[in-house]
């Protein structure tokens, strides 16, 4: 994989015409595009489809729900959408995940696709140890990750989104072919903001991360495109 292709640029606006000018400035100098629940939720998959073009598309929805709703929603979003990565909540637990894996590979082999990499989100990277705590789970942060990684492995997934503080961890817990997406992706001079487990994206790629998530310091930067080049250009 050549280093830009680790890159995907997270593009969090519900606005039309910000999402197509961001994704045309930055679509070359990286490896693919970002879309969450605020852009899907104002534009629906028309506009993920408009927005990715042929561009590998990020699909961030973090399903999480009874078995059999998630795997209808995962069946709707890999038919309208075509994403090479779709996620999941791995707090689900086992038989969601199982489910969401089963209506993954039906709808791509329904339509005739390679299956998109089923990714389970593990602890976010806005979260720490004293919100884990708050919310009744007393483990920190590290052993959650671990925790549910290897459950994600078990129901079929194909890898988990992790903070790059965790990278070594989950490698180590469940092998190096295991794909590791990684958000909290922040360069040295970047603002602060809510990320509270970061990295630099050279670091994060070094410590194993195959696929990195960076979002505003491309999307608010001055030039997007520049500064897409100048992260991708850090880490060969």
């Amino acid at each position: 994989m050549r280093p830009h292709e680790r890159i995907f640029v997270a593009i969090d606006t519900p606005d039309m015409a910000r999402a197509r000018s961001i994704a045309d400035q930055v679509r070359r100098h990286v490896g693919g595009i970002k879309l969450g629940m605020e852009f899907h939720n104002t534009n629906g998959p028309d506009g993920v489809r408009e927005i990715a073009g042929d561009t590998p598309l990020f699909l961030d929805l973090k399903y999480h729900d009874i078995p059999n709703t998630v795997a209808g929603a995962v069946r709707s979003a890999v038919t309208a959408c075509r994403p090479k990565i779709i996620n999941i909540h791995a707090s689900g637990g086992p038989a969601m995940m199982r489910a969401a894996v089963a209506a993954n590979r039906e709808a791509a082999d329904r339509i005739g696709i390679a299956p998109p990499l089923m990714i389970a989100v593990t602890v976010l990277t806005s979260i720490d140890d004293s919100d884990l705590e708050a919310v009744g789970q007393a483990s920190p942060s590290g052993d959650q990750v671990k925790r549910l990684a290897l459950l994600a492995q078990a129901a079929g997934c194909d890898g988990v989104v992790c903070s790059p503080h965790e990278i070594a961890d989950v490698h180590a817990a469940c092998g190096d072919g295991f794909t590791l997406v990684v958000p909290g992706i922040r360069p040295a001079d970047a603002a602060e903001d809510d990320q509270k487990r970061k990295m630099t994206p050279a670091a994060a790629v070094s410590a194993g991360a195959d696929y990195i998530v960076i979002g505003r310091p491309i999307t608010q930067a001055a030039d997007p495109a520049a500064a897409a080049k100048a992260i991708a250009e850090s880490l060969s």
